[in-house]
């Protein structure tokens, strides 16, 4: 385990952070010049732009119309997919999930060359019309550098794994101008239930901090969004309106991943390379935009539009959906963008829609529909609260943000139990227990904790969830040649019916000890007289020349034919 305040990673979170502000900039000005080549030059359209980031919230349509804007989506669909699919196919689709994974399955590992290829291959996605965001890319470009530095340094994979959720939170903070939210969204990502990944928090802020200092010195340190403190106001009866947003919110935060990842998995299924898929998802963009050009690009033009109550009613009812639909094409089809943005605009939209029935402050509603709708559907409610209000300066908002966000997670985190897909980010898991890098961790305190014969049951002792980790199936080496495993007894095992100790003389006095027992939900203890039951999960300790005895009464527990049922 890495040891909070570590001197050594406290000064490469300084770093990483400096690279994160950096590459904030590289990011930027890449996607700018590549929207001046795509929508201005090509399909001469402008879309408006953020006055605090030097734009203007006016939109400039030339002469021919939009009619040219889908070449320029399908262009870039095309050179963004022949890019990521020859060299890196890992950078396609939104690169925070790539990060989670990184840091579940591979040790915090991500190639050298992804993090360059994802700059230059969102850069024309996005700045060609692509209806995806630019945090996602800038959190993966940094992560990828704190893992490439970790491992040139040759870097335990827990002092990677620190380095890359530092490297990300960098990267968001800068983009978003959002230090305290993008060091907690970093170490909240991970678990798709209330966890954190607690110990790297202090890297996390530090890297977080630092790049906000220095993209601030290039762009200034105001709000991404200009939000009025009068907006702010809010009476008790107004909370009978929040509490319809957050119902609202969690309602399309359980829509948002499900219509992404089916989409996702029906572009996988065409016979036809996937390089041409973000050409095809660019093409059905550009088409969209021929009527409603809003859906292009992030849309934070927009998004301050709809907080200046500048949109109309039915405007906003129908990009409320298609942007889900514009965002889906874009990112699920294998184009390179993230999903943050167009979440945003989704909840702005859903924000500016009750607003307008309400007549209520568009403000104080839009702000409040981003941060329930995206806090649900990426299961990040806290992040997504500090986040917004970073982003907006809306601090005054924060007791009704905490109501909505609260509440849609909790209709969100019900709804989608139903469904397959049920977060924005496909990498999370439930909790620390259930991530593979915790493994061999939990393997070894698991083992102590029995090892002490104190306990009759061990269903759950700290973090570490002995249900979950009998029913993982991990095979683990250990030391002095003995071997961990697990599995399930086969029906035909003669152990069935057995007592602990028959079971070892049944095995020809073979070197193994079985060291616990999953039944019915819970871990149990074995004694010697405790009887063995079909369907028991096994979890013995042996030596290699026990591994074929063994296979004749112990199945992988992939191949059970029933499930197990299971107490809360």
């Amino acid at each position: 385990m890495v040891r909070e305040s570590e001197p050594r990673l406290l000064a490469e979170s300084v770093v990483l952070g400096v690279v994160g502000g950096l590459a904030a900039q590289l990011f930027m000005w890449a996607l700018h010049t590549c929207e001046h080549i795509f929508l201005t030059w090509i399909a001469s359209y402008r879309p408006p732009g953020l006055p605090q980031e030097g734009g203007t919230l006016r939109q400039v349509i030339g002469p021919h119309g939009l009619w040219l804007v889908p070449l320029a989506t399908t262009l870039g669909g095309l050179l963004s997919g022949f890019l990521v699919y020859t060299w890196a196919p890992e950078a396609e689709g939104h690169g925070t999930d790539t990060v989670v994974k990184a840091f579940h399955r591979a040790g915090g590992f991500i190639r050298a060359r992804v993090s360059p290829l994802k700059l230059v291959a969102s850069a024309i996605t996005i700045g060609s019309g692509g209806s995806a965001g630019r945090e996602g890319p800038t959190a993966l470009i940094v992560a990828g550098a704190g893992s490439l530095y970790a491992t040139l340094t040759h870097r335990k994979d827990e002092q990677r794994q620190v380095l890359l959720l530092a490297g990300m939170a960098a990267g968001l903070s800068a983009i978003f101008r959002s230090p305290i939210g993008a060091a907690f969204f970093a170490i909240e990502v991970l678990y798709s239930t209330m966890e954190f990944e607690a110990g790297a928090f202090l890297y996390t802020m530090l890297a977080a901090v630092v790049a906000y200092a220095v993209n601030g010195w290039f762009v200034g340190w105001q709000p991404l969004f200009y939000f009025t403190a009068v907006a702010g106001k809010i009476r008790a009866l107004d909370y009978g309106w929040l509490g319809v947003l957050g119902v609202s919110a969690g309602l399309i935060a359980t829509l948002l991943p499900v219509a992404f990842y089916r989409l996702r998995d029906a572009f996988r299924s065409l016979p036809i390379p996937p390089a041409l898929n973000p050409a095809i998802g660019g093409l059905a963009v550009g088409l969209l935009a021929l009527g409603f050009p809003q859906i292009l690009g992030g849309g934070y033009g927009w998004i301050q539009e709809a907080i200046n109550g500048g949109l109309a009613l039915k405007l906003m009812l129908a990009l409320l959906f298609l942007k889900i639909v514009a965002f889906s094409f874009t990112v699920s089809s294998g184009g390179s963008g993230g999903i943050f943005a167009p979440t945003l605009f989704v909840g702005a939209m859903l924000g500016g829609i009750l607003s307008s029935v309400s007549h209520l402050p568009p403000a104080m509603f839009v702000v409040l529909g981003m941060t329930a709708t995206f806090g649900a559907a990426a299961r990040v409610p806290i992040a997504s609260l500090i986040m917004v209000t970073e982003m907006t300066g809306g601090y005054r908002l924060l007791p009704p943000a905490a109501f909505a966000v609260l509440l849609a997670y909790l209709i969100q985190t019900q709804l989608s139990a139903h469904f397959k897909y049920n977060s924005m980010y496909e990498a999370q898991v439930p909790g620390r227990a259930q991530s593979p890098s915790r493994y061999v961790e939990n393997v070894e305190l698991a083992l102590r904790l029995l090892g002490t014969r104190q306990i009759p049951k061990a269903a759950k002792i700290g973090h570490v969830d002995l249900v979950a980790l009998l029913d993982s199936g991990v095979p683990v080496s250990m030391r002095g040649r003995k071997e961990l495993n697990v599995g399930i007894l086969r029906p035909q095992s003669a152990l069935i019916g057995k007592t602990v100790k028959s079971c070892y003389d049944a095995v020809g006095g073979s070197p193994l000890e079985i060291v616990a027992i999953l039944r019915d939900g819970e871990v149990v203890l074995p004694k010697p007289d405790t009887v063995m039951q079909p369907n028991d999960r096994l979890l013995i300790i042996s030596s290699s020349k026990a591994r074929s005895v063994i296979g004749e009464h112990l199945a992988p527990l992939g191949a059970q034919q029933e499930p197990i049922s299971s107490k809360p």
